[in-house]
């Protein structure tokens, strides 16, 4: 009777945890592989036709996105070379002032203008949806996420896209301008002219841009590392004269064989390396506290 009664009683407990295992298995979307992969489709798909959707609108506005955007740091009335000549009046230091472009774009190939019309336009379009592409990425991501993560990571779409603009801003507003500069008064000869192909020119934009977008994300990689608990501002600290080096290798490589732009892509990157230790920091300490507050009440 006492055997009867304790299979009984095992056989409604096993009901009541599968039964539980399936409430929270739905609680959690309980989807299968195929679901997730479905899921991804949909995300990709509307990620896509937002990049499409500001190619397009980047295409229709050939004036204004190729003829004052992408050729704007080509000319000397760009923003940048107006505000270093103003600054070189003020400081009384003609050197500052950049007033002459000393060379012409060409377009060598039959098909050359048309496909960097579609090349810059795209890219355009890419910049301008980014904001729009992490958030569905990261809605493909999020649910999958511990409470915990989650909210440690609020406002994760806000700050990637703030820093990616703001590194874009630099590399179109500072980087480049400087780099064409560099790159067009520079010359072996004096019988050598400078007339750069049009692909050659939209590249090196594209390059500069991009990587200056991508490499401000530094704060934000620091940042998930640190709360995976894979760095700690102990070993970045440690390790600054190694991240230094790696700095100023990646700055020589993304930017122009000139020392300016390699330092003036380095200096931003080397703050935001020390903006991630000062991240990291901040995390341990909150870290500790919770775990304090744990062993109190435990």
């Amino acid at each position: 009777m006492d055997g009867s009664v304790s299979i009984i009683l095992n056989s409604k407990i096993q009901v009541a945890l599968d039964q539980y295992r399936e409430e929270e298995e739905e609680e959690e979307g309980g989807m299968s592989f195929l679901d997730h992969l479905e899921q991804l489709r949909w995300h990709l798909l509307r990620s896509v036709a937002a990049v499409l959707v500001f190619t397009v609108a980047a295409f229709l506005a050939k004036s204004i996105v190729f003829g004052k955007v992408i050729l704007g740091p080509s000319r000397v009335d760009f923003v940048t070379y107006q505000t270093l000549c103003k600054v070189s009046n003020w400081l009384n230091v003609p050197a500052l002032c950049i007033d002459v472009l000393p060379f012409t774009i060409q377009s060598r190939q039959m098909t050359g203008q048309f496909s960097m019309h579609l090349t810059s336009s795209m890219v355009v379009g890419l910049v301008v949806a980014f904001p729009y592409l992490f958030w569905e990425i990261w809605r493909f991501i999020s649910p999958g996420l511990h409470l915990q993560e989650k909210n440690a990571a609020r406002g994760a779409v806000f700050f990637v896209s703030l820093l990616f603009f703001a590194g874009a801003s630099f590399g179109y507003f500072i980087l480049a301008p400087l780099s064409i500069n560099f790159l067009s008064n520079y010359q072996l000869d004096p019988s050598i002219l400078n007339e750069f192909d049009i692909g050659s020119y939209v590249t090196t934009l594209i390059m500069l841009v991009l990587a200056s977008a991508i490499m401000f994300q530094l704060p934000v990689v620091i940042y998930f590392l640190s709360m995976s608990g894979l760095v700690s501002a102990a070993m970045l600290r440690s390790y600054r004269r190694h991240a230094i080096v790696v700095i100023l290798i990646i700055a020589a490589v993304i930017t122009p064989p000139d020392i300016i732009s390699q330092v003036l892509i380095a200096m931003p990157i080397l703050v935001l390396y020390e903006v991630g230790i000062t991240i990291a920091k901040r995390l341990e300490k909150k870290r500790a506290k919770k775990e304090a507050a744990e062993n109190r009440d435990n």
